[in-house]
């Protein structure tokens, strides 16, 4: 069976939030046209037509992000939905969308049920932290907005999960963040570490360190470990991924063993690029309306993309934990050390004992 994924931005970088550190901003900052409007109903065919063109036995992901996806609106969505189910012959589809959860009502909970969509809901912690972090275009809080959104998506019976990024601020509350997951019974949570801007290499107020990585993760993984121990399971991207590798499983999530895989990232004109932290000019890959999925995954921006080195650290050469990491993903890693300090190292030493034992009983 041939597996696509493609991460599509129906509204490109257009957003209803203020988020202080919000990198698809930045991202749109370095292009020359900043945000490409929301996507018109010919490149959205044209992008179906590609991916159900890999035959009958292709299984799709439409994945959807943004700036907001939902900006698109939901007749969009409606209409993609529809025209897949008119066109699809047997191929298996998926649907994922990450959102601000701003504008998510009891209409869209009720067709993300009815179109089995994963959903993403942007949440940083508790009340006050997430406020700051994330303000509206006024610059009023979102909290009870996006809380309600959740409640939305249990009342409809929408699988989804909280993505927190993991700024400077709520780094130093790790006991503070997973009490308020608890408290909400929030058990699928992605927690992304919050990277500098393109020209900023010495960071920002809001970007994570190396050593507020490793902090914080150490007093997260105790209490999710004595959690797990007692029989609750949370489900925490980097433990999910990185567990398994300590029994020779690969990683799900993209670059964590030190190599990129091209992605079909499609901004809304139809641009198509290798990796949502690289929608850039200069790795334009081609455009789905003109170009085939095979010719844009061999191109040269690709190949220039996938060819580029990774940041050196001084740590590898003694690093037992090498082998799983490699230098992990190329953008992310800002996050995880320096040229002579690993973050990443300095976690793992800490858990992978407990990782070890938990691996063998996988």
């Amino acid at each position: 069976m041939k597996h696509i994924s493609f991460l599509i931005k129906p509204a490109s970088s257009l957003c209803n939030m203020r988020c202080r550190y919000c990198f698809y901003a930045d991202v749109s900052a370095h292009r020359e046209v900043k945000s490409h409007g929301v996507m018109q109903s010919q490149t959205m065919r044209a992008l179906i037509d590609r991916a159900l063109g890999l035959g009958e036995d292709a299984e799709v992901t439409f994945a959807f992000q943004g700036g907001e996806p939902t900006l698109a609106g939901l007749e969009f969505f409606r209409d993609f939905t529809r025209y897949v189910s008119d066109h699809r012959i047997n191929q298996t589809i998926h649907y994922a969308l990450q959102t601000n959860g701003y504008l998510v009502d009891k209409e869209w909970a009720e067709f993300f049920h009815e179109n089995n969509f994963l959903v993403g809901v942007s949440l940083d912690g508790y009340r006050d932290l997430h406020n700051w972090l994330r303000p509206d275009a006024a610059q009023e809080g979102t909290y009870d907005r996006v809380m309600h959104a959740i409640e939305l998506l249990r009342a409809a019976q929408v699988d989804f999960n909280v993505l927190t990024v993991l700024t400077a601020q709520l780094a130093k509350h790790p006991q503070k963040v997973y009490k308020f997951y608890r408290q909400h019974k929030l058990d699928y949570v992605q927690l992304i570490p919050c990277l500098p801007g393109f020209d900023d290499e010495e960071g920002d107020e809001f970007s994570l360190t190396p050593e507020a990585f490793a902090s914080f993760y150490k007093a997260f993984f105790r209490l999710w470990t004595e959690d797990f121990r007692r029989g609750h399971y949370m489900s925490v991207t980097l433990f999910d991924n990185v567990i398994p590798l300590f029994r020779g499983y690969p990683p799900q999530q993209c670059g964590m063993l030190g190599r990129c895989a091209p992605q079909f990232v499609v901004e809304s004109n139809g641009d198509v690029y290798p990796c949502d932290f690289y929608v850039l000019d200069q790795y334009r890959c081609g455009n789905v309306q003109t170009d085939s999925l095979e010719d844009m995954a061999t191109c040269g921006a690709v190949k220039t993309f996938l060819a580029e080195p990774r940041r050196d650290c001084s740590q590898c050469a003694t690093c037992p934990f090498e082998r799983i990491c490699h230098k992990n993903c190329k953008r992310l890693n800002v996050a995880y050390y320096r040229q002579d300090y690993c973050g990443y190292r300095d976690f793992l030493e800490y858990a992978a004992p407990a990782m070890q034992q938990i691996a063998r009983s996988l």
